[in-house]
């Protein structure tokens, strides 16, 4: 397993080795033992499986809060898509800041997101599929999601128009949102 570092601490760029032949190929993609050897130790709960049908689907920037905050394991299972991770640690120089990664079943290419970051992505090919693992089950009371076109975050998505869910097109500015993961706090 290759694993990359990315500007934002805790947020990894996990790429399985790929074993194939000509009937195609096999990829662990996760071993918990393996990557606590690396030092990375998720108990992973919940497995979820998206598909969005159209070209430019933005989902997020989602959030769960404590205490059933989520890291996350993303990878593309089909298709492509533009994978974001902005970093929501109120207290910390990142917060704010963003990293963007194209993940597709052809770059086998995963994203490690822990707790205390924002969510999204955009799909790049119709019916895009998402696979990702969580490290908490889903609980709708800690559900939260902040504006995918805040300013201040300035993503560049590479969509005019997304497809948006209400939730989504209603989510409010960064600023306007009290992060409950607080890093300055001792």
């Amino acid at each position: 397993m290759q694993i990359e570092q990315t500007a934002l601490e805790g947020v990894l760029i996990l790429t399985p080795q790929r074993h194939g032949d000509a009937r195609g190929f096999f990829s662990e993609s996760w071993n918990r033992a393996r990557m606590a050897d690396a030092g990375l130790d998720f108990n992973f709960v919940q497995d979820n499986h998206s598909l969005s049908a159209q070209v430019g689907t933005l989902r997020g920037l989602h959030y769960q809060s404590p205490p059933h905050a989520q890291a996350k394991l993303v990878r593309c299972g089909r298709g492509a898509l533009w994978d974001v991770a902005v970093d929501f640690r109120a207290g910390l120089p990142t917060y704010g800041q963003w990293i963007g990664v194209d993940l597709t079943p052809e770059n086998g290419r995963q994203l490690l997101i822990p707790a205390g970051f924002l969510h999204g992505f955009v799909t790049r090919a119709p019916d895009t599929e998402i696979i990702y693992k969580c490290t908490d089950y889903y609980a709708p009371e800690c559900d939260g999601a902040v504006a995918w076109d805040d300013p201040d975050l300035a993503i560049d998505w590479g969509v005019g128009a997304p497809v948006l869910s209400a939730k989504d097109a209603a989510a409010p500015k960064l600023a306007d949102v009290t992060s409950p993961f607080d890093w300055a706090t001792p």
